[in-house]
């Protein structure tokens, strides 16, 4: 599949075929128009890795603004890095293997992918899966500040806040250009909005510390409030 020039391509590599692929299926739907690609099992088609596949898919998706790849276990990142070793010098070097939770890392590298980010930003969102949804709240919370502008809103969608409307959030939130949270989280953050389990009819509130940020707050809550084009 097709991608810009500027945006960065992304490779799963599991033991079974099955994750792989259905992973490119769920980033795809947060993520349409960035390269992605499965390399997913043996070249027999049975469980485990292959090094060939794995470099297939980086030149598959390779534009010449980096590379970066997602592993399952541990073996896998072995045959990736196996598979790296064999590219060109010039590809090798745009080419980064990130030791990440597969699932919560290619969501969020996805998103941020699909922004144009470069290589450097995709990978910092790819490490951000690291401890994501462990005890401890990795995410900013925003000073308070009489200068500052809230509004809550309710999530009106059927699902709640799931990954597709949430990558909408997310993506709006980063081009906006001033801090707001949800909740006391970096609006910015998927993995930390995801990790809220937003559902139909919870109320959130957004916040803003900036005097310039009121627009961006009422963007946002508008966003929700429309249900994301779903019914």
């Amino acid at each position: 599949m097709g991608a810009t020039a500027a945006r960065v391509g992304l490779v799963f590599v599991s033991h079974s075929s099955k994750i792989a692929e259905g992973l490119v299926e769920l980033a795809q739907q947060m993520a349409g128009s960035t390269a992605m690609a499965a390399a997913g099992g043996t070249d027999e088609g049975g469980i485990g890795t292959s090094f060939e596949r794995v470099g297939q898919a980086i030149s598959s998706v390779d534009s010449g603004a980096g590379v970066v790849v997602l592993c399952d276990l541990g073996s896998a990142i072995l045959t990736a890095e196996t598979a790296r070793d064999f590219l060109d010098d010039d590809v090798r070097d745009r080419v980064v293997i990130v030791d990440a939770p597969l699932v919560e890392g290619a969501v969020a590298a996805s998103v941020e992918a699909e922004s144009g980010a470069d290589l450097a930003a995709v990978v910092a969102a790819a490490r951000s899966a690291i401890g994501a949804f462990s005890a401890d709240d990795p995410h900013p919370v925003a000073d308070e500040s009489t200068s500052g502008y809230s509004r809550s809103v309710t999530i009106v969608n059927t699902d709640g806040l799931h990954a597709r409307p949430a990558a909408e959030f997310v993506k709006l939130a980063n081009s906006l250009g001033v801090p707001v949270t949800v909740n006391g989280a970096d609006a910015r953050s998927l993995l930390g909005i995801m990790s809220m389990g937003l559902v139909k009819g919870r109320s959130v509130e957004l916040s803003t510390p900036s005097p310039d940020g009121r627009a961006a707050v009422d963007a946002l809550a508008e966003l929700v409030e429309s249900g994301f084009g779903e019914s």
